[in-house]
């Protein structure tokens, strides 16, 4: 047999090709058969609100600047600047640092948030989660040992709630 295919010999019609591993050799392995065959010593895959993965940002990743995107994440590393995913969930880890503006659907804090932080739908405070700041939710689940340092404002409206525009006012040439 050579290396790149030529001389080798021709599968047979029937001929089983399938190891111990019950998966034919020629049959690709999905993303979630690579995944799960690959050991990650004492880390399980974290699972966002979908029961997704969670895309993450570790303890030693630091990050200055605006994180937006379609996918639940996770932070156990620090933060600054602005945090938007308006359609997914937001976990600040129990090493997590952020110092931002952060608007989520969901917010689950487990570390130590400064600035302001809008969930559309719940904001979650564990018992070893400190906010510095303003809190804007339909839902709050504070645990006992959280600390919260800030106004509150809940309510079906509290996190839609946006400035209106400013009236227009007319001109002297627009009337009439």
């Amino acid at each position: 047999m050579s290396l790149f295919g030529k001389n080798q010999k021709e599968d047979l019609p029937g001929e089983d090709r399938t190891p111990a591993g019950g998966r034919p050799l020629s049959a690709p392995r999905s993303q979630a058969e690579f995944l799960e065959s690959k050991p990650q010593p004492g880390r399980a895959p974290i699972a966002g609100h979908g029961g997704e993965e969670m895309a993450n940002i570790g303890k030693s990743i630091a990050i200055k600047g605006d994180l937006t995107g379609d996918e639940d994440l996770q932070i156990v590393g620090n933060v600054e600047g602005r945090i938007d995913l308006p359609n997914n969930e937001l976990t600040v880890g129990p090493d997590g640092k952020v110092r931002a503006e952060v608007q989520a659907k969901s917010v689950v804090v487990q570390g130590h948030v400064t600035g302001n932080v809008t969930g559309t739908e719940k904001v979650e405070l564990h018992s070893s989660g400190v906010v510095e700041g303003d809190v804007k939710t339909p839902r709050l689940i504070v645990q006992e040992g959280a600390v919260l340092n800030g106004a509150v404002e809940m309510g079906q409206t509290a996190a839609k709630s946006v400035a209106p525009p400013p009236p227009k006012i007319a001109a002297a040439g627009d009337l009439g």
